[in-house]
This record gives structure tokens, C-alpha cells and sequence, in this order.
């Protein structure tokens, strides 16, 4: 499994959906390897290379060249262009507002690159661009893994690529989130679990629960190139807000059950691992439908609209005052866990190898 340098140092739901496949697959018996982009890879030890985050083409392009061996994809579509375009201040935000979602991603790499933040493992994508590259990896690959239908119909529509899928949902481990229901749920607390990012939208979430009745924790780190966001949620949030750093899976458990919401904002996600989790230990959960998430939640959730602090406030209230009848809880376990997915991924290997 080959994936971004800073899996471990910036941790996301990539870092959960990558630690957990390999250690299910290692439970099946698979010989798993975890290598970062910028390591050295002997590849004639491996039957076939395993990618993820079709947004970092540059990293993958190095590593298909060099090795010339079979690879899968879970391509982890995030779009970002939305709250790039309108809602990012400052020069960066008037220039992307002129760029195309592929563009901006292009200068977003160029410019961790130069600040030596991330290392350009393919020199090609310099004059190549992130389109292009993007496109030349699709067609490469023998499968592509997309955490949804959803979002599989997007890369198609984008890239104009139709390349064979299998659909590997992200999922839970019910061994580490389950649901008591002896522990009674605080109708007031809310949580939000994510890294603190624009994207996460915390800043609007600050804006529609600052000085209400609800106590809201905000709990993950910041994205270490976006300080500036954190310091502005940090500088308007009220006395009922409290900001948690990250915490690894065992120590959320305790937010998790008593909790009564857990809502995420996002201006896109894929998936939203965390509201998986809250959602497996009983919580309600507020998400928007903005990405792949509806895919997954369906009814089963409170939605609202990321660039409406009021539309934020009015989900937590529905989301508080509901009772929660465990449909979706047992709906995760029936379907969402990273056994299902690691079947799935079992799946796209064996068909790899036979095609190989």
C-alpha cells in the first residue's frame, strides 16, 4: 500500500480507511506493506501496489514508472473547489475563484512543494498538470476502488474515464465502537470530530452554536497549513465551546457515548468517517450533502446547509430533540464495518492478479 508522505504527521480519515484495510487483510492472511510515497520500495517483492488519493497524482505516477507492476486505486475523490473558490480568504482566495478544481489542486502541490511541506516524487507533473496526470493513472489502473457509487459517477463525469470498479465502503470496527446503551446520552453536548481545516467548515459551526445552550467540543488538531483558520476559530469561539486536540480511536469512545450529536459541516466529503463512528455509538448525526455521504446515511440523517450558520443551528436542534431508534446504528453494522470492506478489497485483488 503506497500512499502520501504525511499519513502519519497529518492525519485524516486516509489514515484510518489505509491502517485498518491492512490490518483486516493481514488477518486474512495477505502480506501487507504500508510504504509512504517518498520511502524506497523493493518492488519485485510485492505481487501488485495498491494506491491511494487520485488527488496526489504526482506521488503515484513515480512509483507506476519505476515499479511496471499491477495496481488498484481507492481513489478518495475529495473536491475541495467549492470552499476553495468562495469561501478561502485572502489572495488565494481571489485567485482560485478564476481556476478550475484541477488548477488549484496543481498550485496547491506546486506550493507545498516550494515551502518544503511535501515532497514532488514525479517531475513530469511539473508540465504535465494535475488533469492530465490524474487521467494517465485512471486509465493505468486494473481496478478502481471508490468508497461509493456516488463518488465512482463522479470521476467518470470529471475525467471522462471509465475504468472497472469495485465499490469498497469505509467503515467502523465494531470491536472498538460499541454502543451502550446503559450510558444516557447529554442532549446538549455536541461534538465534532475532525481535523481543523476550512474544508471541515468549524468556522461556521462556531458561528451557530457560539453562546447557545449547547457545549460544543471541537476535537482534532490543525491542518498545519491552514493556522490561520484555527487561529480565526479559536479568536470568535464562546465560553460554551472547548477545543480538544487529536485523540486516537480508544479515547473518543468516551465523547462518542455520551454525546447526544455529532455533526460535521463539511463543504465535502467522501464519506465523513467520523460520523460513521458517532453514528455506530448511538449518536444523531448533522452532515451535509455535500460529496458522497447522503449515499451512506440516506434518510437516516440531519442535513444542513454548510454556508448557513442558521441552517447549522436548525439540524443540531432536530438532531438534540430526536430520539435516536438505532436503524442507522444497525444499519453500519450490517454494512459500513472494514470487514465488509476488507472483503471487498479481497475482491479487487484477486481479480487484479488474475489479470496481471
Amino acid at each position: 500500500m503506497i500512499t502520501r508522505a504525511t499519513l502519519y504527521t497529518v492525519k485524516g480519515g486516509d489514515t484510518v480507511q489505509v491502517t485498518e484495510t491492512a490490518r483486516n487483510l493481514t488477518k486474512q492472511g495477505i502480506e501487507v506493506t504500508i510504504k509512504l510515497t517518498d520511502e524506497i520500495i523493493d518492488y519485485p517483492s510485492y505481487d501488485l501496489l495498491h494506491f491511494f488519493n487520485i488527488t496526489r497524482p504526482a506521488d503515484i505516477l513515480y512509483h507506476i514508472k519505476k515499479s511496471r507492476k499491477p495496481y488498484v486505486l481507492s481513489t478518495i475523490l475529495t473536491d475541495y473547489s467549492e470552499y476553495d473558490k468562495y469561501y478561502r480568504k485572502g489572495v488565494a482566495g481571489f485567485l482560485f475563484r478564476l481556476l478550475s478544481a484541477d488548477t488549484i489542486e496543481y498550485l496547491k502541490t506546486i506550493m507545498r512543494w516550494i515551502l518544503g511541506r511535501d515532497r514532488l516524487m514525479s517531475l513530469s507533473y511539473l508540465w504535465k498538470g494535475q488533469r492530465t496526470c490524474i487521467k494517465e493513472v485512471l486509465k493505468g489502473a486494473v481496478l478502481l476502488l471508490p468508497n461509493s457509487n456516488n463518488e465512482y459517477q463522479r470521476i467518470v463525469e470529471r475525467y471522462h474515464c471509465h475504468v472497472n470498479h469495485i465499490m469498497v465502503p469505509n467503515g467502523i470496527d465494531p470491536s472498538v465502537f460499541q454502543f451502550n446503551p446503559a450510558i444516557e446520552k447529554d442532549p446538549l453536548l455536541v461534538i465534532c470530530v475532525a481535523r481543523i481545516e476550512g474544508i471541515k467548515n468549524q468556522f461556521n459551526l462556531l458561528k451557530a452554536l457560539n453562546g447557545t445552550r449547547y457545549r460544543l467540543l471541537i476535537i482534532g488538531s490543525s491542518a498545519p497549513n491552514q493556522l490561520s483558520y484555527y487561529r480565526a476559530c479559536r479568536k470568535i469561539a464562546a465560553d460554551n465551546i472547548v477545543f480538544i486536540e487529536h485523540l486516537p480511536q480508544n479515547e473518543l469512545l468516551a465523547y462518542y457515548r455520551k454525546a447526544k450529536v455529532h455533526v460535521l459541516p463539511s463543504w465535502f466529503e467522501t464519506t465523513g468517517l467520523s460520523s460513521l463512528e458517532a453514528a455506530a455509538m448511538g449518536c444523531n448525526v448533522v452532515i451535509t450533502k455535500k460529496g458522497d455521504a447522503e449515499e451512506y446515511f440516506e434518510t437516516a440523517a440531519f442535513y444542513c446547509d454548510p454556508a448557513s450558520p442558521e441552517s447549522i443551528y436548525a439540524a443540531v436542534e432536530r438532531a438534540a430533540s430526536e430520539t435516536n431508534d438505532g436503524a442507522l446504528r444497525q444499519k453500519i453494522l450490517a454494512q459500513y464495518t472494514w470487514q465488509q470492506a476488507t472483503a471487498q478489497t479481497l475482491k479487487a485483488y484477486h481479480q487484479t492478479i488474475g489479470q496481471s
